[in-house]
């Protein structure tokens, strides 16, 4: 059987990181003989109808065997699905991954260590004052500093470290509609954390990340990375979590608690492949390829 599958990134971002993961991706095709092409996800277009669903604006001739799915644009990825194409990831687990109050749902519902969350509540836009009498009790249950997360954000953006109530407060009308979430500040890991890749029920890379600027270790910010060896702890934590979220593949952060015990900081259904090779050698590419063809056939 000569497979043949669709890459899909999205053609509005600017610069090069998304271009990158498909590439990669169509690379580790080419080694095994996959015919895959690379497409913009603008370049699709879903259409919905009485009778039937489909694709609109596509030169295609034919459907793919398969998608890897290296964007964020969930309503293409659920299209895709319902015409029975095996998508890599899944429009759930890349929907779950991409809202951080969705990922730390599924985390703690499948009892895994997370940094203890509470869940902002919602408000509509156009709000001019917000009652601060109920944040009291949030400072009062996470102690500072503390994290506000923002539910949608990448590469440790939209991520910021509180130190004060006033400060906090400040914060909260900054955000406003925008969904987010308090976070326990887990000070044995100020500056450093691991990223593991996970590819179906295997760690396949794993790395150290350190900065000595700020609280978030994130490379694209600043941070130092080097190989790392992970412990059979962090191992099984960072498959379950990939487990949980519903993913075939993932990056999952994690964080060093008290005496080193790992707690999952975020999963990442879409991480970039191209700094974990640069450290530690290993193309993370080629087992996505190897476990979506072996889902497949």
């Amino acid at each position: 059987m000569c497979l043949e599958g669709w890459i899909i990134y999205n053609g509005h971002l600017t610069g090069n990181k998304f271009r990158d993961f498909a590439e990669w991706i169509q690379n580790a095709g080419d080694r095994k003989g996959i015919k895959t092409k690379i497409i913009k996800n603008n370049h699709l277009f879903s259409i919905l109808s009485d009778n039937s669903s489909r694709l609109l604006n596509t030169s295609e001739q034919s459907l793919p065997d398969f998608v890897v799915f290296g964007d964020k644009d969930i309503p293409l990825a659920r299209q895709l699905e319902d015409m029975q194409i095996p998508v890599f990831n899944s429009a759930q687990a890349i929907s779950t991954c991409d809202n951080k109050i969705e990922t730390y749902r599924e985390l703690s519902n499948n009892k895994l260590a997370i940094p203890k969350t509470i869940v902002a509540p919602k408000i509509f836009p156009g709000l001019t004052q917000i009652e601060q009498e109920p944040f009291q009790h949030v400072a009062s249950e996470l102690g500072f500093p503390l994290i506000i997360k923002e539910a949608y954000g990448s590469f440790g953006e939209q991520v910021y470290l509180i130190t004060s109530f006033k400060e906090m407060l400040t914060k909260v009308m900054e955000l406003k509609e925008v969904p987010y979430v308090f976070q326990q500040f887990v000070s044995t890991s100020f500056g450093k954390d691991v990223r593991i890749n996970v590819v179906g029920d295997n760690v396949v890379a794993a790395m150290l990340r350190t900065s000595k600027e700020d609280f978030r270790a994130n490379v694209s910010a600043g941070g130092q990375m080097e190989p790392y060896q992970p412990s059979q702890k962090e191992k099984e934590i960072a498959i379950a979590a990939t487990r949980a979220v519903g993913a075939d593949f993932a990056g999952v952060d994690l964080l060093f608690g008290e005496n080193k015990e790992p707690i999952v900081c975020e999963v990442n259904s879409n991480a970039h492949i191209r700094n974990i090779y640069d450290c530690t050698g290993v193309n993370v590419a080629d087992f996505i390829m190897n476990h979506i063809v072996n889902e497949v056939e």
